[in-house]
């Protein structure tokens, strides 16, 4: 037998064999087991294995507590040294329990040298055989286990502290397994302190997902994947209840259907929650569990205004302390949930017993939690109390709430549970609808039902009007951000501005959370047009209101989008305040929430300029999972276009294009034209003369308007196109605006019109000019790590060149090298064919250069010394040294400059400048 395996049933593993007082298999009373089929629990056994003088293991029953220590003592062959003693239910005889105890000690086989007979009699004294018992064990020299299984049962405080009086004075070589549905009060917590206990509680006994799917295969029950993990979810990996459901699923006809359906209302999980649970508790208990049973999660204020009763909270506390199917959901204990399974069968029996009583305990649940800050609670249980009217009510009295804390889902979700009916005649919840269009990206729906919910309100009643149009005007500002619409969202702004400054308006607790919403969303439209100085005066004020009102989804939206307006003064300031959005959302739970998507997006394009592609990539790939491009066109745009870049710095332009083709279309359902429309098209346009489609950009750059062509973005588009023209003179013509600084651009298009000028000179033939303008990309480059120009307008022989003349960039230029594996020149190499290679593929190392001897690879053909190299990569002399050893070796070479010559020919360095 594998001694790290719990077998289901097995007889051969079955310590009864032995020990005659070992109960039957199975995991607690009335579940039978499952027979043939093994479960691995490696973790417990090695626990148990390793425990310390006392063991608690304390579980609700069906947890499989009795079956983990059956299986675990025959596994570990310690059946003869184990006593086992089942204490009898409500077991009050402290002589009885005695009894059995040393009994079973003397069955064992070190047990039965030491400890001697006792037979009941009236005058039998505890204490008296507790001492002896101590005496007995005085000389015991083997290790002996006593296993005592339901001890909770044992209902005697007299014989629980002779119990506790056995545990502190036995020998060390006694150890002790206790089995409990509720741990117990034997002063363990001085054991605890001592490190001498060790404790097995029901989140260790719990079944994982893949012990649930090899449970249900030994019972030969084979369950689609989403049944099972469905299955798993709704017992919540209690054993008993996955035990009962692989019973019932054993031949049935449709095991999806019975996943789907599985509840604590079927028949043998209601029969055995019964029976070991809720009839065991007091009536008066009872009528809480029943009552509460409507509540997802239950306080005891809300406990005693359902049952009319006082005390619940203690009652609550008491039933999670006896492993009763209640679990604490706070460190206060305060709030509880019941188990999945027992919940069902509360429900069941409260409809059984006291059905009429339904609608008045959901409206009575339903005032409370509106009273007490819990709407989407509050909604649910009017609703449940088919009370549409005032499920309505709260709806819209909350929803501004709701969306503001970053659930709106939640409000969408609520909606959907309205009758169509009734949703359609009301105002209110017409305007709720509008908000759900405008979540599913349905623009023109949404407009309608606004346009609707508009002409209904005056139909509200007066004292509600007020609010009604503050929920209008909010989601007038939604619809004109979402389209990028300036005017239209200036115009709401100044609408709730007013209404928030307005003493008399019926606001309540919203105006803050108002205003910080208002300056966030003028600051995000006034980033998109161009409005960069308004911009950022009002997303810092939205950030700092927020955190002042404690509002993360309002101060995450407003650093997303603040991230994208660092961006674009340095990527590196980008990069840093969107890890501060991404940070907020993980903290709250909302990493994959679409409005996270901005902050991956500005993140994985900060990433793409600096020549980080694939963190840029993996960051990307986070925004296009959670982004709804239909729902955030601008947004969208955004992460299309940064795509693009991504594609080109990888030289596959036929897939920037379609990106970029993707972006323009977002772009051109936005209002307001976008700060990256232009930018994009440049690239599109770009990517499109790296296509040879020449004849095709220049008359799309004839069809731009004047004040966009001459624009910096798209200067360096003609100037690439004239270069693959094979007219250096009109590209630097086109670039002079740009490097002068009379045209103003963002500085990545700077650096790539001095790379472009670099080209344009080299081809004219002056060597001194092209350097130049080398060092100058690398100058602005340098600061915030610029490096995405380099790689789509690459030189890796003008940047050798001038990193053996000059030790000033040597760093940066070995950086942008090792960004460009296998490829030679930019546009004049590749597009003209006076550069670069035949497009053959180069011959391969028999034995790859490692990273690090790839990197000190790039410094070789520099003037720089093996102290400089090292300095510049931040590594000891001596590791240079031995990658250059290496470096040798591995290219048979004898000496520096011949290695140089073999990586060139191998396409492991660009070719030399001067070989051109």
């Amino acid at each position: 037998m594998d001694p790290e395996t719990d077998t289901i049933g097995s007889a051969a593993a079955d310590p009864a064999a032995v020990l005659p007082n070992l109960p039957p298999a199975g995991v607690g009373a009335s579940v039978p087991a499952i027979r043939g089929g093994t479960v691995s629990r490696r973790a417990l056994f090695e626990r148990l294995g390793r425990a310390g003088r006392i063991t608690q293991v304390s579980a609700p029953a069906g947890s499989g507590k009795t079956f983990l220590l059956r299986s675990w003592i025959g596994a570990a062959g310690l059946a003869e040294s184990t006593a086992w003693v089942s204490v009898q239910r409500e077991e009050r005889n402290p002589q009885r329990f005695w009894v059995s105890v040393l009994s079973a000690l003397q069955q064992t086989a070190a047990g039965s040298t030491v400890v001697g007979p006792l037979t009941a009699a009236p005058d039998l004294d505890g204490w008296a055989v507790v001492e002896r018992l101590l005496k007995d064990l005085a000389s015991l020299q083997d290790r002996l286990w006593l296993v005592l299984d339901d001890v909770h049962e044992l209902g005697s405080a007299e014989a629980l502290r002779q119990l506790e009086l056995l545990l502190m004075r036995a020998p060390p070589e006694l150890r002790f397994v206790l089995a409990t549905r509720h741990d117990l009060r034997l002063g363990l917590h001085r054991l605890r302190l001592e490190g001498e206990l060790t404790e097995i509680r029901a989140a260790d006994l719990r079944f994982t997902l893949d012990e649930a799917r090899v449970l249900f295969g030994a019972a030969g029950v084979e369950l689609p994947e989403s049944a099972l993990t469905l299955l798993h979810a709704r017992t919540e990996g209690w054993a008993a209840g996955l035990r009962l459901a692989a019973l019932s699923l054993a031949g049935h006809p449709d095991p999806e259907r019975f996943a789907a359906e599985f509840s604590g209302s079927e028949r043998t999980v209601a029969e055995y929650l019964l029976a070991e649970v809720l009839e065991r508790q007091s009536r008066e208990v009872r009528r809480l569990l029943l009552r509460t049973s409507i509540l997802d999660r239950i306080s005891g204020e809300l406990a005693d205004l359902l049952t009319g009763g006082s005390g619940g909270e203690r009652i609550l506390q008491d039933l999670e302390e006896a492993g009763a199917f209640v679990v604490s959901l706070d460190g206060r204990r305060s709030w509880f949930r019941y188990h999945r399974l027992f919940a069902d069968l509360l429900q069941l029996q409260l409809r059984h017993t006291e059905p009429g009583e339904l609608p008045a305990l959901h409206a009575t649940a339903a005032g409370w939690y509106a009273g007490h800050g819990y709407p989407a609670e509050a909604v649910r249980h009017a609703q449940a109390a088919q009370d549409w009217s005032l499920a309505a009510r709260l709806l819209s009295d909350h929803w501004v709430d709701l969306d503001l804390r970053g659930e709106a889902a939640t409000a969408r979700e609520l909606l959907t549970a309205f009758p169509a009916n009734v949703a359609a005649a009301d105002a209110e919840l017409t305007a709720m609808m509008a908000a759900a269009e405008l979540a599913r990206g349905s623009l023109e729906e949404a407009e309608r039902q606004l346009a609707l919910a508009i002409q209904w309100s005056a139909s509200v009643p007066a004292d509600r009007r007020g609010r009604l149009e503050v929920v209008l005007t909010v989601l007038q500002l939604y619809l004109a951000r979402q389209r990028g619409d300036l005017s239209a969202v200036a115009v709401a702004a100044d609408r709730l501005l007013a209404a928030v400054d307005t003493p008399d308006e019926p606001q309540l607790s919203l105006g803050e959370d108002l205003r910080a919403l208002t300056l966030i969303s003028l600051g995000i439209v006034e980033l998109w047009a161009f409005r960069f100085k308004d911009a950022n005066q009002h997303i810092e004020q939205g950030v700092a209101l927020a955190r002042r009102i404690r509002r993360p989804y309002l101060e995450l939206t407003a650093l997303a989008h603040g991230a994208e307006l660092a961006a674009l003064r340095s990527y590196t300031r980008g990069a840093q305040q969107s890890k501060q959005a991404i940070d907020l959302a993980r903290q709250h739970g909302w990493s994959d929430e679409p409005f996270v998507a901005v902050a991956y997006t500005v993140l994985g394009g900060a990433m793409v300029s600096q020549g980080r592609l694939a963190e840029g990539e993996r960051w990307l790939g986070h925004a296009a999972h959670t982004l709804r491009p239909d729902v955030e066109p601008a947004v969208g745009m955004h992460l299309h276009y940064a795509r693009g870049g991504l594609e080109m710095a990888r030289g596959r332009h036929a897939d920037a294009l379609a990106a970029f083709h993707a972006a323009r279309q977002l772009a051109e359902t936005l209002v307001t034209p976008h700060t990256l429309a232009t930018p994009m098209r440049a690239h599109m346009l770009q990517a499109l003369v790296l296509l040879g489609e020449t004849g095709r950009v220049e008359r799309s750059l004839g069809e731009l308007d004047p004040h966009e062509r001459e624009g910096g973005e798209m200067r360096n588009t003609i100037a690439l196109l004239r270069l693959v023209q094979h007219d250096p003179l009109g590209a630097t013509a086109a670039l002079a605006p740009v490097l002068d600084g009379s045209v103003r651009v963002h500085l990545m298009w700077v650096v790539a019109a001095a790379l472009l000028e670099a080209i344009a000179r080299d081809e004219l033939g002056d060597p001194v000019a092209a350097e130049r303008a080398i060092e100058r990309a690398l100058d602005l480059a340098m600061p915030d790590l610029v490096l995405f120009p380099f790689l789509i307008h690459p030189v890796p022989a003008l940047l050798e060149c001038h990193a053996r003349d000059c030790a000033k960039h040597a760093a940066l230029v070995a950086e942008i090298l090792s960004l460009l594996p296998g490829r030679h020149e930019g546009p004049v190499g590749v597009i003209t064919g006076r550069a670069g290679g035949s497009g053959r593929s180069a011959p391969r190392l028999a034995e790859p250069l490692s990273q690090g001897e790839t990197r000190v690879l790039r410094y070789l053909p520099t003037n720089l010394s093996a102290p400089e190299i090292a300095r510049e990569l931040s590594v000891s002399v001596n590791t240079v040294r031995t990658h250059i050893r290496h470096v040798c070796g591995k290219l048979d070479a004898h000496g520096r400059t011949e290695a140089v010559a073999r990586a060139r020919a191998l396409g492991l360095l660009a070719p030399s400048s001067h070989a051109r």
